[in-house]
């Protein structure tokens, strides 16, 4: 890079000193012409000739690009001026050439160099790297807009009536100008009454039609929100449990809700705000080059100065737009694990520590913002004063045109009513670009979500109405997918549960009675071996049939925000409520309803919060019991109920045939199962009836005391 600056700090002297020869040249020639505009297109080609050979010899015969386009525009900035000018204002006398003035030979290589900064430095890709990352963009957004196909027709008419409003727009300030043009002359009445009419038509269309495509546009928004959100939310359902220990559920709640409008939000508005803008910056630019070629120019030199500003103001912001995603995301999780588990937090006393985090989490999150509000400062600060020279400049320019009869005050108002939001179309264009761009991180992650395939094997589709409840672990091997490979969680399981019967299954606290039903209620994938109901392997069931068949009850029951019967009829469709009753009865839980003030319309608060922990466990089974189901898990499901309920409950799980797993540390309830298997360390040690097991001394026998005494 030192190089290559050196390199054309030497050929913008060499170009100098060619401009001082020419200039000289024409000075001691007397000569104030040179041929015309033709001699003004051969002494560039001449000039760009001496250059490259120049640029040649300097760089050893392996001139860069850079400096092969700072040649180019050296020797052609000159000639396209010319060529400019005389098309923009026709000269009344036959075009002689440039004046020999020094200034005037110099401002070209100082022109030159600065448009060359500005394209090299601002607008111009730094590598391959920056060159995927915009490819990516692009198809990224390409993308987005595809979710806009149903809504084609809305879109249609919304950048129909955006094109109107700003058609309407463009001319409010022409016919202001021409108002007061009008206003100067004797006679008023005609002329000045055509004008006011022109100037209120142009208004009023410009407030209907801009009213027109705001609402549309919302619109639009409004349903292309609701189409990801669900489409990304039914994504999520889909994936295995293990994506959903990886991301903890306050980033993905983010995911779905901020980002999601954030995405549609920055594509839907500011393509609107960006078709706009840009349609009104053109129709601007053609009244205001018909108004004065000159402060157009001086107006059109902010663009660059802007560009290359915002250029480098988007490469920072998008990293602290992603920073400040991911830091709200993990405040937002910090703050639902503290709410959700505030009895734990109340039973350990740890408030204080609880806030020191969420006041460190909020310390980071101002850190980034304190940063983004000095970039944003000192970006500002560059714009207000690129913007207050060019203004000077106008003025001095404005007043020299107005002096020579070349411009009217009216049509100098109506030049100033378009150069402002010619800026603000401008600063609006590079804006809109800019916030694009940094969401496509954002679009980037939601996009990661909707791609991503379920490791996890799909659903078939046997639906059988019944089945016999025969269970079968067929060297069953499992690993935990966050867990270390070398200590499965369970080791070759081989089992058997007999339909119609009852299994009990203990063991000492990680010995994996958890992934045993874990792998039951398919939640995890094993491994090794299969898992076999009625000889078939779990993944060819449906995923509603097989659920619907095995019910699980746990020792703490999730529930959910609602009524009690919602709670009950939880994933069911066309449940009755004599379904609903004949399930509370067969659980013996009428007497816990009748006692509650609005019966099976009672809301149980979030998370089951206004019920006991025994009347969660009672929900819980009657929950299942609705569903009869053909195998049944009851994984410490009746520790919080009375010993009548608990009888109760399993003399009703029992009948009907039902194969029962009981993961139990309850010994009376153990001693009744007709088979016990004792899983210690992911394998089966010991399997048989409690008796069998007490004469074999083994395992079992000898962790009773430990595992059971004090519940027996």
């Amino acid at each position: 890079m030192r190089e290559v600056a050196v390199c054309a700090l030497l050929i913008l002297l060499f170009d100098a000193v060619l401009c001082l020869v020419l200039w000289t040249g024409l000075v001691l020639l007397k000569c104030s012409s040179c041929g015309g505009l033709a001699g003004v297109w051969t002494f560039g080609a001449v000039k760009w000739m001496f250059l490259y050979i120049f640029t040649f010899i300097l760089t050893d015969r392996k001139p860069q690009a850079e400096l092969r386009r700072l040649v180019v525009v050296l020797s052609l900035l000159s000639p396209v001026v010319e060529s400019g000018r005389i098309l923009m204002a026709p000269p009344s006398e036959p075009y002689t050439g440039p004046p020999p003035d020094l200034s005037m030979l110099l401002l070209g290589p100082v022109s030159s160099l600065l448009a060359c900064v500005v394209w090299e430095k601002g607008l111009c890709s730094d590598g391959k790297g920056k060159k995927d990352n915009k490819l990516d963009a692009r198809l990224l957004l390409m993308r987005v807009l595809k979710y806009f196909r149903p809504d084609s027709l809305y879109l249609i008419a919304a950048f129909s009536f955006l094109i109107l409003g700003v058609i309407c727009d463009t001319f409010i300030p022409l016919y202001q100008g021409k108002v007061i043009d009008q206003l100067r002359g004797q006679v008023l009445q005609t002329s000045f009454c055509y004008a006011i009419v022109q100037l209120v038509l142009v208004s009023v269309g410009s407030a209907l039609f801009s009213g027109l495509r705001g609402g549309i546009f919302m619109c639009t928004l409004a349903r292309l929100n609701k189409r990801l959100k669900h489409l990304l939310f039914h994504t999520l359902l889909q994936q295995e449990v293990h994506f959903f220990e990886e991301n903890n559920s306050g980033q993905l709640s983010s995911r779905l809700h901020s980002d999601v409008d954030r995405m549609g939000r920055t594509v839907a508005l500011n393509a609107n705000a960006l078709v706009r803008s840009t349609v009104k910056t053109c129709l601007m630019l053609g009244v205001m080059l018909g108004l004065s070629w000159e402060l157009t120019v001086l107006t059109c030199i902010e663009m660059p100065l802007l560009a290359v500003l915002q250029n480098k103001y988007i490469t920072w912001y998008k990293e602290l737009k992603d920073q400040m995603q991911d830091c709200l995301a993990q405040n937002k999780d910090l703050a639902s694990q503290t709410i959700s588990g505030i009895r734990t937090v109340r039973s350990f006393n740890g408030e204080k520590e609880e806030l020191r985090r969420y006041n460190g989490a909020l310390d980071q999150m101002g850190t980034i913002k304190r940063h983004s509000g000095i970039y944003s400062s000192f970006v500002l600060l560059a714009r207000r004063l690129v913007s207050l020279g060019i203004k000077i400049l106008m003025l001095v320019q404005a007043r020299s045109l107005i002096s020579s009869g070349h411009l009217s005050i009216g049509s100098l108002v109506s030049f100033f009513l378009y150069q402002k939001p010619m800026s603000n179309n401008l600063k609006e264009i590079l804006y809109c670009y800019g916030e694009t761009v940094s969401t496509v991180g954002v679009i980037s992650k939601v996009f990661s979500y909707l791609d991503r395939t379920p490791k996890c094997k799909k659903e078939g589709q046997l639906a059988p109405e019944l089945l016999q409840g025969r269970i079968v672990f067929d060297k069953v091997t499992f690993t935990y997918p966050s867990g270390p490979q070398d200590e499965p969680a369970l080791k070759s399981v081989s089992v058997e549960l007999q339909p119609g019967k009852m299994t009990a299954l203990v063991g000492p606290s990680g010995g994996g009675k958890t992934s045993f039903v874990s792998l039951l209620k398919r939640l995890y994938e094993p491994q090794q071996g299969q898992i076999l109901l009625d000889d078939k392997p779990l993944h060819q069931y449906k995923h509603k049939c097989l659920h619907q068949k095995m019910a699980l009850v746990s020792q703490n029951p999730v529930l959910f925000s609602g009524s009690l019967r919602y709670n009950i009829e939880y994933g069911l469709r066309d449940c009755t409520m004599e379904k609903v009753k004949e399930a509370v009865q067969r659980a013996s839980a009428d007497d816990f309803i009748s006692e509650l003030e609005n019966g099976y319309d009672t809301d149980i608060g979030e998370c089951g919060g206004k019920l006991s922990d025994g009347q969660k466990q009672c929900l819980a089974i009657i929950r299942a019991l609705v569903r009869d189901p053909q195998v049944i898990i009851l994984d410490e499901a009746t520790s919080k109920l009375d010993v009548k309920a608990q009888h109760a409950v399993l003399q009703e799980v029992l009948a009907c045939g039902r194969t029962v797993l009981l993961v139990a540390h309850q010994l009376k309830t153990v001693e009744k199962a007709d088979r016990i298997i004792f899983i210690e360390k992911g394998a089966v040690v010991e399997q048989g009836t409690h008796q069998e097991l007490m004469d074999k001394r083994g395992r079992y026998y000898r962790l009773k005391e430990e595992l059971f005494s004090q519940c027996s």
